[in-house]
Order: structure tokens, then sequence, then C-alpha cells
């Protein structure tokens, strides 16, 4: 015969498995979820990350009073002073060779070419496409005629 305290608490046998039997099934539900979301979350960020490079060229035209020639390659981006044949600009965020490489290794798709003015407008307007290669996922980049950078 077992005799029962009246103040015994705890979980029984039962209630433990049935919590983690329903973690488990809530856990199963919700990761592809969160794997969708850290696909357009990278994207996205690839996609900002891209528009920074541009409006740094941007900024380096208006501060050097002279064009900046913006070339895509790819997954390499290139900044060149004056024309698109000049002096190629390295510094902050480039490598010894002054080539500005994505994160995660996205590719950037679209327009080859864009070039701020000294005044900050750009000479054409460009849409570029930043592309996960392993989802397909993508996400556009813009720049209009006043040099405004857009990620759409």
């Amino acid at each position: 015969m077992t005799i029962q305290l009246a103040n015994e608490r705890g979980f029984s046998l039962t209630d433990l498995i049935a919590t983690i039997g329903l973690i488990g099934v809530l856990s199963t539900l919700s990761v592809p979820n969160m794997l969708k979301y850290w696909q357009n979350s990278k994207v996205n960020a690839g996609a900002h990350e891209f528009a920074a490079v541009l409006t740094r060229a941007r900024t380096l035209a208006v501060t050097r009073n002279t064009a900046v020639c913006v070339q895509v390659a790819a997954t390499t981006v290139t900044l060149h002073l004056v024309d698109c044949a000049g002096t190629q600009w390295a510094g902050p965020g480039t490598d010894s060779n002054g080539v500005i490489r994505l994160s995660n290794n996205l590719q950037i798709g679209g327009g080859a070419t864009a070039t701020f003015t000294s005044f900050g407008s750009a000479v054409p307007t460009a849409t570029f496409t930043v592309t996960d290669p392993k989802t397909g996922l993508s996400r556009s980049v813009g720049v209009n005629a006043t040099g405004r950078v857009t990620v759409q």
C-alpha cells in the first residue's frame, strides 16, 4: 500500500512524453518556413549590400568631383574614375586589386555599368538583379537618373 502525500508536486512521465512530442511536431512544421525566411533574408541582405556599393560610388563621384563608373561582372564589382576605361579605384571594401565581392557568393546581373557624375546623377539609369545561384531567389536594385539607389 502506497501513501500519497497531499503536497506531492511534479510531472508524470506521460506529461513529459506528451510535451516532448508536441515540441517535436511544432519544430518539424516550422523548419520549412525558417529555411525560406533565411534564404529570402540572404538575398535581401545582398541587394542592400550592392545598393551600398552603388551609393559609395555616387559619394565617391561627388567628393572627388569626377565621374565614377560601376562595372559589374557576375560576382564582382569594380569602380573606375573618370570613365569605364579609367583608373580602377581601390579603397575600403575592396580587395588589393580594387574588386568588390558580395557576401554569400551572390551574383549580380542586369545592367553591365552605371556611371555617376560629379553632381551625383546617373547616366544611364540601370536596374541590376542580385541572385542567389543556389535557390534562384533574386531582388532588383535600381539606379534612377537623379542617382537615387533603391532596392525594389
